[in-house]
């Protein structure tokens, strides 16, 4: 029998949908096939679709259809329809069923889970693949919907045209027989979502490799119910950090929300799950929702797996950061300050704010950088004694060093100009590289192991909150030298 050929089309209108079942968290594959399905109608101005295949209820998990909707909408990947919901629309896949039963393409399985255990020993004895249309019933009792309903295939080799794999084909014993509706009168996967897309008018179906193998099978019951394929896209894996497998839970993989929750921005996410195996041909890395929209091809997504780098999603999300107004980052901050932080007015947290912004990759990190604005951190002589320049003079040099320091600091008013001119009047004084000095000063000033500028910091800090710190970091240096 010759190959059946099946070419890409530009169908029209545009018509996509993302289709997931509600069986858990949302997750980086997932939300990257969303976000293509997205782009490739938005693109066209055609529609953008959302299906809930919710027909196996023995898998599906509660909360988990809310789950996908929440994650849509922080992605802002809006549909445009009301969701769709397949444990709705059984008697529509009940009558499609009917019609193949009663032309013959579809017959009720008369055999018992056990029976069919042993139908695969026979092929494994015989050293075959197992084929359930090699073991067909020769007279299957009437389909009355107490029993499965198994589509009957016309097994050939087809040739088709993926639109990211490119030229594809396989032989005819890749096509078998297989359940389309349940005995609890529930579909199958295989088939719901052949009739759907079929009767949404799907233009574009965009789904993962794993669904590869069974593209075969999907053409065959296409060509029984007389319904035009769409074009097919199968996009290749997320895969781990390493590049060798794909993406999983110990690689880090997360729910799409814990992003949300640990301060990472919609834009970013939605910029990195783009490039993450698609390219526009340069070297640009950051790309506006709209620059997305205009320029996405599927033409240019890769067909191997995409690994996975979740430094490169904080840095990108850091880059976000630092773009934003401060009194947007500010609102979206809410949440993430130390507890400390409320006995503080918005003025002096926007100064905060400002001066860690640009350091700040994602706003869980608040707390973390932001602290010793707050309150005074336990003194820690690790961060001098293990610090490779201060640890090169002993503590009584350091204190020395601080005391002098303190003095002149003492005779400034702390604004940022003369905090400055301090600054740089003790280097002179001192002889003292800014490593060294300014090292000391911040130390003493914050005990945190990083922070911004040191004038910017002891100016916001003010000059009775940082001198009583330094006097505290003296008496330390005294008593421990």
């Amino acid at each position: 029998m010759p190959n059946t050929k099946y070419e890409i089309r530009n169908t029209k209108p545009v018509r996509t949908r993302f289709a997931p079942s509600p069986t858990g968290y949302m997750h980086v594959g997932g939300v990257r096939t969303a976000l293509f399905a997205w782009l490739v109608a938005k693109q066209a101005n055609g529609q953008f679709l959302l299906r809930i295949e919710d027909t196996d209820k023995a898998r599906e998990v509660k909360g988990s259809e809310q789950h996908i909707i929440d994650c849509l909408e922080w992605l802002g990947l809006q549909w445009d329809e009301q969701p769709h919901r397949q444990s709705e629309r059984l008697e529509i896949y009940k009558a499609w069923a009917q019609k193949l039963a009663d032309g013959g393409r579809a017959y009720a399985d008369p055999y018992t889970p056990q029976e069919l255990d042993g139908l695969r020993e026979t092929a494994k004895g015989q050293k075959k693949p197992f084929l359930f249309r090699d073991y067909r019933p020769e007279n299957p009792p009437k389909w009355d919907g107490s029993q499965p309903l198994r589509f009957k295939s016309e097994p050939k080799a087809y040739d088709w045209n993926d639109a990211v794999m490119g030229e594809l084909s396989t032989g005819p014993e890749a096509v078998d027989d297989f359940i389309i509706l349940k005995a609890d009168g529930f579909p199958t996967y295989n088939f719901a979502h052949i009739v759907d897309d079929h009767l949404m008018r799907i233009s574009h179906v965009i789904r993962t490799q794993e669904f590869l193998p069974s593209v075969p099978k999907f053409l065959n019951l296409y060509e029984a119910l007389r319904a035009e394929h769409p074009i097919l896209t199968t996009l290749p894996y997320v895969m781990g950090p390493d590049g060798k497998k794909k993406l999983s839970k110990r690689d880090g993989a997360k729910d799409i929300l814990d992003y949300k929750k640990q301060g990472y921005l919609p834009e970013a996410l939605i910029n990195f799950l783009a490039t993450l195996g698609w390219n526009d041909g340069t070297e640009q890395e950051i790309f506006s929702r709209d620059e997305l929209i205009e320029k996405f091809s599927l033409g240019r997504v890769q067909k191997g797996g995409a690994r996975f780098d979740e430094q490169r999603l904080i840095w990108m999300n850091g880059h976000y950061i630092r773009q934003l107004p401060l009194n947007e980052l500010y609102k979206l901050s809410e949440g993430f300050w130390p507890q400390s932080a409320k006995n503080y007015d918005d003025s002096y947290k926007k100064g905060v704010l400002s001066l860690v912004q640009a350091r700040l990759k994602y706003l869980a990190e608040l707390p973390k950088l932001t602290l010793f604005f707050f309150e005074d951190l336990s003194p820690d002589m690790s961060l001098i004694t293990e610090n490779k320049v201060l640890g090169k003079l002993e503590k009584n040099e350091l204190h020395e060093l601080l005391s002098r320091s303190r003095d002149e600091l003492a005779k400034s008013d702390f604004s940022l100009d003369q905090l400055n001119s301090t600054l740089n009047s003790l280097l002179e004084q001192t002889s003292q590289k800014p490593a060294m000095l300014f090292g000391l000063i911040r130390i003493a000033t914050t005990w945190a192991s990083a922070s911004p500028e040191l004038a910017d910091t002891m100016h916001l800090l003010g000059k009775d909150k940082c001198l009583q710190r330094i006097d505290k970091a003296l008496a330390l240096l005294e008593k421990s030298a």
